[in-house]
């Protein structure tokens, strides 16, 4: 019984912390249009972040791909997929990614369904 109640303690512990995170991660929304981000550049801080990523009227689905700047951004080893939206972004529509934590450094994000350039993000 002890060792019952120990994983229903440890399992609510885990589902709790799990929740503060969603709970405390920033939502940065960005926008696609046709072969492009609106946003070019960003500068966070380090933290928990959700990507909330739109699709402005490209006329097909779009994604959303995270890399540590200098990895090779065609290998999907190197994405980071925590930053993947849960489900492609349809035609004027918007979906999420889930919780990412970033560190110090620069990254770069792009979207390969709709080959944009990849730009430059850079958590401080």
């Amino acid at each position: 019984m002890k060792k019952f109640i120990a994983v229903i303690v440890f399992a609510l512990t885990f589902t709790f912390t799990g929740n503060a995170q969603e709970k405390t991660a920033t939502v940065v929304s960005l926008e696609q249009t046709k072969g492009e981000f609106t946003q070019k550049a960003l500068t966070l801080k380090e933290g928990n972040y959700i990507f909330e990523i739109s699709n402005n009227n490209v006329g097909k689905q779009v994604g959303f791909v995270l890399v540590p700047k200098g990895a090779d951004a065609s290998k999907p080893d190197n994405h980071i997929k925590s930053a993947y939206v849960t489900k492609a972004v349809e035609n004027n529509s918007t979906e999420s990614s889930n919780v990412t934590t970033l560190q110090k450094g620069e990254y770069v994000y792009f979207c390969p369904l709709n080959a944009t350039p990849q730009y430059t993000l850079t958590v401080e």
